[in-house]
């Protein structure tokens, strides 16, 4: 049981930076850390914190005392950026808004004349403007065009189906290779859709290289690759390259690096939920992956599976939210969204949340070589 917010916090913290390691887990990253009056004014947790790493981002719920104003100086004296969470115009002395390196609007809960307004009201302070809360890319750029430098939201998570959209060639190929892999195909089988497909080949090949280090002996063929990987890793690689550019490079995709934290992070809750069960760990991360896939392919998710002979579960998990897997997606989106996400039974919050260090420490771990 954890017995109070600031407990809670600094277990994470000390968990993140002490055990996970902070630069595993944020990679080339930034964080924010919501603080309450609690956490900032607690005397050595933060400040044993790797400014260069954190943004301090006080909660709506602190009140500019003396101390709270005097405090938040000497943090950035230090070298922490301060940001202002859910600011939504007219509440906050003009002192704090003058302090703050980062104001974030809360679009969401304003018409856009009123979000007009507020960025109107900002333009004398030096702080840079973040939108947070977008839903749609239409309000994205909206609020682009208003000045905003920043942006928060899954608004890039959700789809914008195309009626008449054709995959590529590449995507088909992708998904005539999970289709294979999924069926337990054997390896003369996957080595022909792989020799028809040169681009697929070559990435195989950066497959192998990224996992084989220290190969006694050269690969020989594409079925020596395949054996080499193995066909539950190759299904795995296969779902992440998916979410690659037209180049190949999945280092700039927002939806890569959301899939993957979002189905690695299903399959280690999957594994503290039925550990007797190790199949439904590699299911919920097959779930959590594909969740976001009609985003990338501008395609409903009906038509996409009807390519993939998936399993029941996963399919029930991604069309109707149900079985064993479909309530965790739930509960996974609502923590990553503006929703607060409902407590999983035998799991504390303070668990998942290492959980969630430990998925995004492993996506940014992902490495594909460009070429």
């Amino acid at each position: 049981m954890v017995p109070n917010d600031l407990t809670a916090t600094a277990q994470v913290l000390h968990y993140v930076f002490a055990e996970l390691g902070i630069e595993k887990a944020l990679g080339p990253y930034r964080g924010f850390i919501n603080c309450d009056e609690k956490l900032l004014l607690e005397p050595g947790l933060l400040d044993a914190m790797p400014c260069d790493k954190l943004v301090l981002e006080i909660l709506e719920t602190v009140a500019p005392s003396p101390e709270i104003l005097q405090r938040c100086r000497a943090l950035q004296q230090a070298g922490f950026e301060l940001a202002l969470d859910d600011y939504t115009g007219g509440t906050r002395p003009g002192e704090l808004l003058a302090l703050v390196d980062i104001i974030k609007v809360d679009v969401l809960s304003m018409p856009a004349p009123e979000v007009q307004r507020v960025v109107a009201s900002l333009s004398g302070f030096r702080a840079t403007l973040l939108a947070e809360k977008i839903q749609t890319r239409e309000q994205a750029e909206e609020c682009k065009a208003l000045g905003f430098a920043l942006f928060q939201g899954y608004f890039f998570a959700r789809p914008t189906v195309i009626q008449g959209h054709r995959l590529r060639q590449s995507q088909l190929a992708l998904l005539r290779v999970m289709a294979l892999l999924l069926q337990n195909a054997e390896v003369p089988e996957l080595e022909q859709v792989f020799k028809q497909e040169p681009g697929l080949s070559l990435n195989l090949l950066k497959i192998v290289n990224s996992v084989g280090t220290g190969l006694r002996s050269p690969v020989t063929s594409l079925a020596h690759a395949i054996a080499i990987v193995g066909q539950r890793p190759l299904l795995r690689w296969m779902q992440l390259l998916l979410y690659a550019d037209d180049a190949g490079d999945t280092a700039a995709s927002p939806l890569l690096h959301l899939a993957a934290t979002r189905g690695r992070l299903m399959e280690l809750l999957a594994q503290d939920l039925w550990p007797q069960h190790a199949e439904r760990s590699g299911a919920a991360f097959m779930v959590g992956m594909m969740s976001l896939v009609p985003t990338l392919l501008n395609t409903p998710l009906a038509e996409i599976l009807a390519t993939l002979p998936l399993p029941t579960d996963v399919s029930a998990a991604l069309l109707r939210h149900e079985g064993c897997l479909g309530p965790l997606l739930v509960s996974v989106e609502a923590l990553e969204g503006t929703a607060a996400s409902e407590p999983i039974p035998g799991l504390t919050a303070n668990h998942v949340s290492q959980r969630l260090a430990e998925a995004m420490a492993w996506t940014h771990e992902i490495t594909f070589v460009r070429g």
